[in-house]
């Protein structure tokens, strides 16, 4: 790594659903895709890591317009690398098909 070479500590997933049934929705738990992760088995390195659902607002908050929901993975979610996250606040609806941050702490490793 070269010296003043930026590291990122996150990766990327995407908001594919809130947990559902048939007939219910349950909007405190979100399905999320993150990049990279095609099967079950690669899912137990992301269980406990923090998940950031970053927004752009119209007014100035803390001297920004951007703010975020933070969440963390709690389980896998079938065979194909999905995952099932709770977030402190639940995702607005505007969140489906959105992107989200997946910091890459705290590590088990």
């Amino acid at each position: 790594m070269v010296k003043g070479e930026r590291v990122r500590l996150y990766t990327t997933g995407t908001v594919t659903s809130f947990k559902r049934s048939m007939a219910h929705q349950i909007n405190h738990t979100v399905l999320v895709q993150l990049e990279g992760v095609t099967s079950k088995e690669e899912t137990p390195f992301y269980l406990g890591k923090k998940l950031a659902y970053i927004y752009k607002a119209k007014t100035l908050k803390h001297g920004t317009k951007y703010r975020a929901i933070w969440g963390k993975v709690i389980r896998a979610h079938g065979s194909g690398g999905t995952v099932r996250a709770k977030f402190a606040k639940n995702l607005p609806p505007k969140a489906l098909g959105g992107k989200l941050r997946c910091m890459l702490y705290p590590s088990s490793v």
